[in-house]
């Protein structure tokens, strides 16, 4: 992997999972990483263990829904190291459930989060990185982009959308700015966490037996963010051995 340092990344969704688990991957290869996230006591935790084994690490309160959050955390970002190379646009949630059910309110959450979440960031950062001349965008998708499976038709779509405005930044870019998107299979996380329908809960409970480690998601993402300037890898999809 190439020596990060000087580079400064951007992650949201940094107080757990593939956040957390990318923070401290990136930093020990020498990247500079801000991190952001609502929980800061997690971020900031997260930030004294990276400095504590020799990393550079700030961090920020961050709400992705909102983009003058998400502008500020950008801002915070320039004044705390003079410039932005990456954006892992990483914030996501999960509460699983089938139409029937009828949860609009968890529905239009991940439609917050998941679509408006990330196009916040590019928002935020893409006017940056053109005037810069370069920057990078690594957006975190799902399997479920490419597979829908019974109460997850909304989450599928949110992380379709997620590839498919990915798809259409990589190609606006004209070379200057890389688009990667990195497509989870089962990982070991929290999103889960978030399920309120017993119905589906129990579905993800079986489905969830066997799982990647967050660290093996992190160095997908490593991957894409360590390679030199001229190769944009587009897509990564991750997945465990033993899947279906």
């Amino acid at each position: 992997m190439s020596d990060g340092t000087e580079k400064t990344v951007l992650i949201t969704g940094a107080s757990s999972g593939i956040g957390q688990a990318t923070a401290v991957r990136l930093a020990a290869a020498g990247y500079r990483v801000v991190l952001g996230a609502r929980r800061t006591e997690r971020l900031a935790e997260l930030a004294e263990q990276i400095r504590g084994a020799g990393g550079s690490a700030e961090y920020r309160a961050l709400d992705v829904t909102d983009a003058e959050d998400f502008r500020a955390f950008v801002e915070f970002a320039l004044e705390r190291y003079d410039r932005v190379d990456v954006v892992i646009n990483n914030a996501g949630v999960m509460p699983l459930s089938t139409l029937d059910a009828g949860l609009l309110d968890e529905w239009n959450r991940m439609i917050d989060v998941n679509i408006r979440g990330v196009l916040h960031g590019i928002a935020a950062a893409l006017p940056l990185m053109r005037a810069q001349g370069h920057g990078h965008f690594v957006n975190v998708a799902s399997i479920g982009a490419h597979e829908v499976v019974p109460s997850a038709a909304v989450y599928c779509g949110t992380k379709y959308a997620v590839w498919a405005i990915s798809e259409g930044l990589r190609q606006e870019s004209g070379g200057d700015v890389r688009v990667s998107v990195v497509s989870p299979g089962v990982t070991e996380s929290e999103l889960a966490d978030s399920i309120s329908d017993p119905e589906a809960a129990a579905g993800m409970r079986e489905y969830r037996k066997v799982a990647l480690p967050a660290s093996a998601i992190a160095d997908a993402i490593a991957y894409a963010v360590s390679q030199p300037s001229e190769v944009d890898v587009n897509e990564i999809v991750v997945r465990p051995a033993a899947t279906r």
